[in-house]
């Protein structure tokens, strides 16, 4: 199988959306995605873009992605965070993912960050695995924190 790794454009944005729907699905959530391919163009190719994505390619069909953007740690400067690496369920188990992760470390290099860092479910067996044999570090003694539009206006509105 050829498959080709280049960096996404707007254009993209379309099959993008499409990944990221399949990927909730695969999560168990598939009424979370909120994204539009709107916001995604804005976001990533406007002005000031949040965020760099690399799509695989098979026959002129998108059938991955690595998503990443810059965060900056007290401890560490400047890293880079991986958001989302999604592989069309077809093409599991081809290798795709290997050559995206690759991608995204060696992009991070070359930007000089001194970390990358990203979340995993603790159920995805084989996407911990992966990473664990890859040399990457779980930190199992950390919480993910978050906070929705709706946590945010109860928190503003009672303190």
């Amino acid at each position: 199988m050829e498959y080709i790794i280049r960096d996404a454009t707007a254009q993209d944005m379309d099959q993008v959306l499409v990944l990221i729907h399949e990927l909730a699905m695969f999560e168990k959530e598939p009424e979370a995605v909120e994204v539009t391919v709107d916001e995604l163009i804005e976001e990533g190719f406007g002005q000031h873009p949040l965020f760099h994505c690399f799509v695989a390619e098979v026959d002129n069909e998108i059938v991955g992605i690595a998503l990443v953007y810059y965060r900056f740690s007290t401890w560490k400067g400047r890293t880079i965070h991986l958001e989302d690496l999604i592989v069309k369920e077809s093409m599991r188990g081809t290798g795709l993912g290997s050559a995206l992760y690759k991608e995204v470390m060696k992009y991070a290099q070359s930007k000089g960050v001194r970390r990358v860092e990203w979340v995993v479910l603790d159920w995805n067996k084989n996407a911990i695995d992966f990473y664990e044999k890859s040399g990457a570090k779980l930190l199992k003694d950390w919480y993910l924190a978050q906070m929705d539009e709706k946590g945010l206006e109860n928190f503003i509105s009672k303190f």
